[in-house]
């Protein structure tokens, strides 16, 4: 599973003209699912991305998480952040998982979230998304899990 986190002041998701997920301050999340992922591997990344600590405290370090700071999450669908590059210009997809196993995973991954903390937005799985932002700082860190061997 991937997920590239960016600490945003606020962000949302519009499909067919109408705004279907935002928030303010907290982290919008691009997320992933890969060939041979799991429920295990999106329950590990959401872990680590609730405790991942980009919120700055007193003294200005990043030692608070989205979940200390009580922020927002918004999470989006994004298969392409599985895309092979490494030859030739156009990216090869096949590193994604299957359509049908990657909304699984997402739908999953975006149940979780609810449970886990207060305030959770989401995309829309399959549709032709506009996502706007405002990066905060700006902060982007990668998130990678791959499947246990």
């Amino acid at each position: 599973m991937i997920g590239l986190l960016q600490r945003v002041r606020k962000a949302d998701v519009v499909v067919e003209g109408e705004q279907i997920g935002a928030i303010g301050s907290g982290l919008m999340v691009l997320v992933c699912a890969e060939r041979g992922d799991t429920v295990r591997e999106a329950d590990a990344l959401l872990t680590k991305l609730l405790a991942y600590r980009v919120f700055a405290d007193d003294a200005g370090k990043m030692n608070r998480s989205v979940t200390d700071v009580q922020g927002g999450l918004l999470l989006v669908p994004q298969f392409t952040l599985a895309a092979d590059t490494r030859s030739g210009t156009r990216p090869s997809f096949t590193p994604a998982a299957a359509p049908a196993e990657g909304r699984q995973l997402f739908d999953h991954f975006v149940a979780q979230a609810k449970a886990r903390h207060g305030v959770v937005e989401t995309g829309r799985f399959g549709a032709d998304m506009q996502v706007s932002l405002t990066n905060d700082g700006p902060v982007t860190f990668w998130l990678q899990l791959k499947p246990a061997a």
